[in-house]
């Protein structure tokens, strides 16, 4: 009600401009309304705010519960299409980990289908065997590589665990030492998962440098999130068509008859 007040009050308030007020008539007639009294007029002004039906999963079904349409998903999420059989997402804390969750795995999993692809392409080596292969390159025992892989990676996962939960709080300036500043590892968007900036956007994709400081474009920023989680899902989609393939003994390449 707090709201629709407002919205009626700033409409009243545009109508009674001096552009539009169109004479003393019509200023008496919007004073009567913002003082609560009844107009009687012999024209009627009607306006409907129109509001952005959610996007569907199954677009050609309609109703199904929070099967088809789950209440706990507005829409406000790039590539939120009230897809959530399971309700993970019911709590809003455990929505904003699965989204980040969704965004590193879906990261992970177009760097690797890339990875595949070109790898096997260059080396003619299945991917699930190139480590094993004789004549691949190992300058590291597999003991040494895991340890470093644990070691590294730990380091880096436990730093967004932490910058999850308390956002901006890893940009410390001895984790930038070759510019002195922790402003190239600062979220320049406010936005967690999209930190943007001069070193995580150097192509300036999402923003502009100006002067030296980079800019954000929100509009530009908003579709790219929506293209980056599409692509995400597809690539894990395409990952797990690739483990099928590899426990039967196929490449994806060679399914392709490449």
């Amino acid at each position: 009600m707090a709201a629709t007040a407002a919205t009626s009050g700033a409409l009243l308030n545009g109508l009674g401009s001096p552009f539009l007020h169109g004479g003393s008539r019509t200023q008496t007639l919007l004073a009567g309304a913002r003082g609560g009294v009844n107009v009687v007029s012999s024209r009627k002004l009607v306006i409907v705010a129109a509001a952005q039906p959610k996007k569907s999963w199954i677009p050609a079904v309609k109703g199904g519960g929070n099967f088809i349409d789950p209440e706990w998903l507005d829409g406000s999420l790039p590539g939120d299409y009230g897809f959530d059989p399971l309700g993970l997402g019911k709590d809003p804390a455990f929505l904003k980990w699965y989204r980040e969750a969704e965004l590193i795995h879906g990261r992970w999993a177009m760097a690797a289908v890339v990875g595949i692809f070109i790898g096997q392409a260059w080396s003619g080596i299945p991917w699930f065997e190139a480590g094993a292969d004789p004549s691949a390159i190992a300058p590291f025992s597999f003991g040494s590589l895991l340890g470093t892989q644990l070691l590294l990676m730990g380091w880096v996962e436990s730093k967004r665990w932490v910058d999850f939960f308390n956002p901006e709080s890893q940009s410390v300036e001895w984790a930038t030492p070759w510019s002195r500043t922790a402003e190239n590892f600062a979220n320049a968007t406010g936005e967690q998962g999209y930190p943007g900036g001069k070193f995580f956007d150097p192509l300036g994709f999402a923003g502009t440098l100006k002067d030296g400081v980079y800019i954000p474009d929100t509009e530009k920023l908003e579709r790219l999130k929506l293209a980056e989680i599409k692509h995400a899902r597809i690539a894990m989609l395409a990952m797990l068509i690739f483990y099928f393939e590899a426990g039967q003994g196929k490449t994806p390449l060679g399914a392709l008859g490449l």
